[in-house]
């Protein structure tokens, strides 16, 4: 491994907030950048220190955020023929060390650094038996005796966590590990992870057969006894981590945490043993998931061995087996499912036996794969005696967006599902389902559109179809005269505000704006500045997101700090989101104040002032943002904005990287004009804002309108107009 950290070029891209294409054209025109130490002629490698040097030098960065210093020591301690994730085991353990006993760091802190090589890793031993059983530190694997590259990160590591906190620290530093292996890793998402737990209800223990970095075991409290296995044992260590992070510090051990590393299917860590609840989101189109060797084994009903291209299933009925009569498991599983024909016979024992309770439809960016609307299975492990045959299917995939956007869950989008509503819109038809069965109760009564409840034979059939989509009949037309009359009545209110276009517009003629010195001045036409230039004069501050600040909606904290995402921005809608306090740090951007220009990293000729007619001040930045902040005696906030929102400004600071198109922020060109000429155009450039965000409006209310009158043509609730 290298003894200093080394970067590539798309991660000099990342810490520079620009795309891959800048830092090849740096190489190209600056003789003083730094040269490579390794990596191969197409993937080079540069000193870390070197580029920082030479980025700081350039006014391109101004200091390095600790969370990317501790990521640069975690990747140089990478072994190239372990696992990737291996360091990450040795940084949680030196958290939980902070989190449970941090006046023993704060001792070892003080020692000598060859007293401190071998005293922290028996602290770190001392501190995982403790919390994490007897076996503890055998289990995570913790090296005896540490480098001097180790120490640096514990180093680090511990202003980390004085910064945000151990736990917060720790899944800063998942998150980076799971946006770096995509292919390999897929974490299910918090709120996908809370739903499941909810549905759940309060069970004492809990199963997770493919616990992953223990997303879903993390939702429920840390008194719940956890139990989980995973396939990789680096991944089964890190969210053992996880979950000890985020236990209470005062909690005695060791923590009601029992996670195992193998194969589930193949090598049950917990055969015979059954549990409350069981929560999974398990591995899809596996085709070597043991069909063969699994011939004869107990999990399966009646000898009804899951076909081989059925791993899901599998995986249901897995889950089956270790759920306690009257226990509740749940899945998040593919759409096809619940249709292919390869499955059916094993869907049809579940409806036969009352196992299956509901299928739930949820919209697309509700978990990974995010393109796909993946479905939640509900089922519940049959008691002697109960003869329950009834299943519901709901379909979430419409369920109320904002009021502020309705087309985005239309959409789909990882970003764009309201995940309050859908929590309540699955919930609700949930546990009035279940408490009915249960108690004998009549069975809610189905709602068009959303749920509808189905006797068990009325799916028995060749397919056994058990797609929500296919069964809950379309809900009613938004119907009735008056309602559509409203509609009518605020499209029409947003269509006479834009006025008469010939007032509010500036007068496009062959010399610019209008009259008077200095019209029509632009990029081309005479003096220009870069916003690099600016910056280096002290005119502009630019600051970037980069990964953005964590956020949770915003019905979970109404009185917390809003996060503007990229989507909000160009919407032009409130941010739907607030700051996950918990998970924040103090090293990121500074919060928005009024005067501030905000743009997304990828472009898309978007800029907008924060004021009273932009994003609100006091707001976090999300992922992917760039935060311009004017002096106003010397550059006009909205003069800035306007030269961002055209195409020439956009076009020459444009980078492209294979798939997509970023903007070079400090490459966009200004036209030189006195500060009161930037301010005339300015408020043209404003007028222009105002203009095309009512337009943005007008149209999503236009399409809302258009479709509940042709729903209503269609049903024969409304008549077209009389002709004369």
């Amino acid at each position: 491994m290298p003894d200093r950290p080394e970067v590539t070029a798309v991660e000099i891209a990342r810490l520079a907030g620009v795309g891959r294409a800048a830092v090849s054209n740096w190489r190209r025109r600056h003789p003083d950048f730094p040269r490579p130490v390794g990596g191969t002629d197409s993937s080079p490698a540069f000193a870390l220190a070197e580029v920082e040097t030479w980025l700081r030098a350039q006014g391109k960065i101004a200091e390095l955020p600790l969370l990317e210093r501790v990521w640069r020591l975690v990747e140089t301690l990478r072994d190239p023929a372990g696992h990737p994730a291996a360091p990450l085991v040795q940084a949680g353990a030196v958290l939980l060390l902070h989190h449970r006993e941090p006046g023993r760091w704060t001792a070892l802190a003080a020692q000598p650094e060859a007293r401190l090589a071998t005293g922290l890793p028996r602290a770190l031993a001392d501190t995982a038996d403790t919390a994490l059983g007897p076996h503890g530190a055998a289990d995570l694997h913790l090296p005896g005796l540490l480098g001097s590259t180790q120490l640096d990160l514990a180093r680090l590591l511990a202003e980390l966590s004085a910064a945000a906190g151990p736990p917060a620290a720790f899944e800063q530093l998942l998150t980076r590990y799971a946006e770096a292996n995509t292919r390999q890793l897929s974490p299910t998402p918090p709120e996908a992870a809370g739903l499941l737990a909810a549905v759940a209800g309060v069970p004492a223990t809990v199963l997770d057969p493919a616990t992953g970095l223990g997303a879903l075991l993390l939702a429920l409290p840390p008194t719940t006894g956890r139990y989980g296995q995973d396939a990789d044992p680096v991944t089964a260590a890190l969210a053992r981590l996880r979950l000890a992070l985020h236990t209470p510090a005062a909690d005695p051990g060791p923590l009601p945490l029992d996670l195992r590393a193998g194969d589930a299917l193949r090598a049950d860590a917990h055969p015979g043993r059954t549990f409350d609840a069981v929560l999974c989101q398990p591995p899809y189109n596996e085709r070597d998931w043991g069909h063969d060797e699994l011939q004869f084994d107990h999990r399966w009903p009646g000898g009804l061995v899951p076909p081989r291209g059925e791993s899901e299933l599998a995986w249901v009925l897995h889950c089956l087996a270790h759920t306690r009569p009257g226990g509740l498991a749940a899945l998040l599983l593919p759409p096809t499912v619940a249709t292919r024909r390869a499955g059916r016979r094993v869907r049809a024992e579940l409806l036969r036996s009352g196992a299956l309770r509901a299928v739930v439809a949820l919209p697309a960016g509700a978990a990974p794969p995010y393109g796909v609307p993946l479905h939640l299975w509900v089922l519940r492990a049959p008691r002697p005696g109960d003869d329950f045959r009834q299943v519901l299917l709901l379909d979430a995939t419409s369920a109320p967006a904002s009021p502020a956007s309705p087309a985005d869950t239309a959409e789909g989008g990882r970003d764009k599902v309201r995940w309050p509503d859908l929590h309540r819109t699955v919930l609700d038809a949930w546990r009035a389902f279940d408490l009915a069965a249960r108690e004998g109760l009549p069975l809610p009564p189905d709602r068009p559109g959303e749920y509808r409840t189905m006797a068990a034979i009325d799916l028995l059939d060749d397919e056994t179809d058990l797609s929500p989509t296919r069964h809950v009949p379309p809900a009613a037309p938004l119907g009735g005269a008056a309602e559509l009359s409203h509609l009518s009545g605020r499209l029409t209110e947003m269509l006479d505000a834009l006025g008469d276009p010939g007032a509010l517009l500036p007068e496009p003629t062959g010399s610019g704006f209008g009259a008077g010195s200095g019209a029509g001045a632009g990029v081309g036409t005479g003096a220009v500045v870069t916003l690099g230039e600016l910056v280096r004069a002290g005119v502009l501050e630019v600051y970037s997101s980069g990964s953005g600040a964590p956020g949770r909606p915003v019905d979970a904290d109404p009185t917390g700090t809003p996060v503007l995402t990229d989507q909000d921005l160009a919407a032009g809608t409130p941010p739907g989101a607030v700051l996950d306090r918990s998970a924040a740090t103090a090293d990121g951007p500074p919060l928005t104040r009024p005067g501030d220009v905000v743009v997304p990293a990828l472009g898309g000729a978007v800029a907008r002032v924060v004021g009273p007619a932009g994003p609100p001040a006091g707001a976090a930045l999300g992922r992917q943002l760039h935060l311009l902040r004017p002096d106003p005696d010397a550059l006009d906030p909205h003069f800035l904005a306007g030269h961002l929102r055209s195409t020439a400004a956009t076009r020459r600071a444009a980078s492209h990287a294979s798939t997509t198109t970023r903007l070079d922020i400090r490459r966009v060109e200004l036209p030189r004009l006195p500060i009161a000429e930037q301010r005339r155009l300015g408020e043209a450039f404003a007028r222009l804002a105002a203009f095309d965000t009512t337009l943005q409006q007008a149209a999503a209310l236009g399409r809302v309108l258009t479709q509940a009158l042709t729903d209503a043509l269609a049903t024969g609730t409304a008549a077209p107009p009389q002709t004369p």
